[in-house]
């Protein structure tokens, strides 16, 4: 992959003209990228990257790298916990792992995922839950899924000062009644594609997820709507694109979904020096004498 020199200035974007300082990746800003820079970003037609982060350690290095938002996703509970699904990550998990990323971070805006049941049972539950990751994890913005079915809850979230980002077409949470398929095929299931995405809009998120949506729906979605989209399987012409670091970084094992493009195999690294370490210890060549204290 080619590599960029940090003082390389972004290049406009479609011949605009436009303040390369003000960018969310490649900027000169130190401060906490906000929402009102996400909604500014939209109008300038500046493109940006998301990456999900569960640790302080790994969110460091992907600040150090200008990733200028980060999501603390519930694919913890594949990632990291070890569950076969998303749908046993509890609040408690949650916000123990969002308050490590925001530690570990000082210009990236974080992201905390609401888990499953979290927030279904209604506005109310959503505030409790939000308010939990808002002021003892310190997120700037709150994630949860759902299109029509989640205008209420995320109303009154925002109504209360929390930014919302919606996440609509494959929802993980909903695996056990969608399955992990691709979503919005079909004019009728296109057109409530659309209706979720407008349905968000209008409750105020400023930002929505589309996962797993053929790419000419998630084009027109993005055309329509004045909020960014980000896609993750949907297409190149969302506003930015996010992925699991454990996927993009060759980490997690097995077959990748399609939409995933590996940027280095840290796995094999990993496995790599794990292995030279033990030689090494079983053949008595570490701890060496410069190893050791007298």
């Amino acid at each position: 992959m080619t590599q960029i020199p940090a003082a390389q200035k972004p290049a406009p974007i479609g011949g605009q003209k436009s303040d390369s300082s003000r960018a969310l990746y490649g900027g000169k800003g130190t401060r906490r990228i906000t929402v009102r820079d996400i909604t500014t970003a939209k109008e300038r037609g500046e493109k940006w990257p998301m990456l999900t982060a569960y640790d302080a350690m790994t969110a460091s290095v992907f600040d150090e790298a200008g990733i200028p938002v980060m999501l603390v996703g519930d694919s913890m509970g594949n990632c990291h916990l070890g569950y076969e699904t998303t749908v046993p990550v509890t609040l408690d998990e949650m916000a123990m792992l969002c308050a490590a990323v925001v530690r570990g971070t000082s210009r990236a805006l974080i992201v905390g995922d609401l888990p499953f049941g979290t927030y279904q049972e209604g506005p109310a539950q959503a505030l409790r839950s939000a308010l939990r990751l808002v002021k003892d994890a310190g997120v700037g913005a709150v994630k949860l899924e759902g299109g029509e079915r989640s205008h209420r809850q995320i109303e009154l979230l925002v109504e209360s000062g929390i930014p919302v980002m919606a996440h609509i077409g494959l929802t993980p949470q909903s695996v056990n009644t969608m399955g992990y398929r691709v979503q919005g095929r079909g004019e009728e299931a296109a057109q409530q594609l659309l209706r979720d995405a407008k349905a968000v809009q209008d409750a105020g998120a400023f930002a929505v997820v589309l996962e797993l949506v053929p790419a000419e729906l998630a084009a027109e979605v993005t055309r329509v709507l004045h909020i960014p989209t980000v896609g993750i399987g949907a297409g190149a012409q969302c506003d930015a694109q996010v992925l699991v670091w454990t996927d993009m970084m060759g980490l997690t094992a097995g077959k990748m979904p399609r939409f995933v493009k590996q940027y280095a195999d840290v796995r094999r690294v990993m496995s790599n020096a794990a292995q030279a370490f033990a030689e090494d210890v079983v053949g008595g060549a570490f701890p060496a004498e410069e190893h050791a204290v007298h």
